[in-house]
């Protein structure tokens, strides 16, 4: 930054001499061209004398030529005064040389990214603290703002090292943190360009890939975690991702079966197996393979309807009608009345107790005025009688009493 600053003011030094060195050019030239001009015209009107004396027109030629010399000492200053004349134009110009100087220092700390330099700066300074802290399990996590920063000062180390695989892959995860996919997927690019054999580098890659929006990005994600799989057939980072992969391109079939791979790899106190045993039975759904579905409609009385709070949720759920823990429970925003929906498997609170195994059910639905699962005084609600339940029930609610 010190060279930029030394050439910005010697350019402005030379503008300046330019502009002074100029201003007593033009004065020199102006002065040097008027007594050229009398020159011109004394030795022109002397010789104009001279041919009238010849003719006999004039008869005082030497009174007329003292004349002419006077004339011309009086038309051309003397040396000395047109120096100074000419140093004090070049004065006059010193204000144009300042205001020039003001301009330019003032267009460069409006347009010229002088507060951003500042700040990485800071950022720089700040760095050493920033890694400090994220490489720190016991400290306070770092704020968005702080995250950006801290980003933006790997950046600038990654610039100095660009063979620093561990900034790579830190970067990486800050776009992945803040939802900045571009930055994510260059980094964990040049990470792998670094490092194409490694687990970690190739696994952060190809998460990026599938959590992408783009399908071509998802393919090659899922391209990647099928080599992995080769590689390593019991890796259960590689196939949690890999069905993740293949659920986001809707190839339900190959989801279930890694997930269900997955299971017989883990103990089965693992907390991992409900979250998978649910993702197996939303695969399922989603691919049309659910046999067993509840259908609901929803209706509203009309004094609940004139009631209905702004930005309320529904909350439906679903009982054997015995006990009074739901075993599947849906919730959405309100909308419009009748409503139809499906519940299914998918909607179990627990994987073991599914919806398909019940034999009756019972069918709550809660208006929740501002979102809680907890039902509160006021919330209007509907209840079904208990019925019987083989699979392909369709019952109907309405939404009449009030909570006490």
């Amino acid at each position: 930054m010190n060279a930029f600053w030394f050439t910005l003011v010697g350019l402005l030094v030379a503008a300046s001499a330019l502009l002074l060195l100029g201003g007593r050019r033009a004065d020199q030239s102006a002065s040097d061209t008027r007594d050229a001009l009398n020159k011109r015209f004394y030795y022109q009107r002397l010789r104009e004398l001279e041919e009238d004396e010849a003719q006999g027109v004039v008869g005082e030629r030497a009174v007329m030529v003292r004349e002419l010399q006077q004339s011309l000492l009086t038309d051309i200053p003397v040396t000395e005064s047109s120096g100074v004349f000419r140093t004090q134009s070049g004065w006059i110009l010193l204000p144009g040389v300042l205001v020039m100087m003001i301009i330019s220092f003032g267009l460069y700390l409006k347009t010229g990214g002088f507060v951003q330099f500042v700040e990485w700066q800071q950022v720089q300074h700040d760095l050493p603290a920033l890694r400090a802290r994220v490489m720190d399990p016991q400290a306070k996590p770092l704020s968005m703002e702080e995250l950006a920063r801290f980003g933006l000062g790997v950046r600038s180390e990654l610039q100095r090292d660009p063979r620093n695989l561990n900034d790579w892959m830190l970067l990486g995860r800050i776009g992945m943190v803040m939802n900045n996919a571009s930055t994510a997927t260059q980094a964990f690019q040049h990470a792998l360009q670094l490092a194409p054999n490694n687990k970690n580098v190739r696994l952060s890659y190809a998460e990026v890939l599938t959590r992408s929006n783009d399908p071509e990005d998802n393919r090659q994600g899922g391209e990647i975690l099928n080599a992995m799989l080769a590689e390593d057939g019991k890796d259960v980072s590689v196939l949690s991702l890999l069905a993740f992969n293949a659920f986001e391109q809707q190839h339900y079939s190959q989801a279930i079966a890694v997930w269900q791979k997955m299971l017989s790899l883990i103990p089965a106190d693992d907390g991992r197996v409900a979250v998978i045993e649910r993702s197996i039975e939303k695969a399922k759904t989603d691919a049309g393979l659910q046999t067993s579905r509840l259908s609901l409609t929803v209706n509203i009385a009309p004094n609940a309807e004139k009631m209905l709070p702004e930005g309320g949720v529904m909350y439906i759920s679903v009982s054997d009608g015995v006990s009074p823990v739901p075993v599947a429970v849906k919730k959405l925003p309100l909308s419009h009345f009748p409503l139809s929906l499906t519940l299914d498997d998918s909607n179990a609170m627990m994987p073991q107790r599914l919806l398909s195994a019940l034999h009756q059910v019972q069918v709550r639905v809660r208006l929740s005025r501002d979102g809680r699962a907890t039902p509160q005084s006021g919330d209007w609600f509907g209840e079904s009688a208990v019925m019987p339940y083989d699979g392909h029930q369709q019952l109907a609610v309405e939404i009449n009493q009030q909570q006490p």
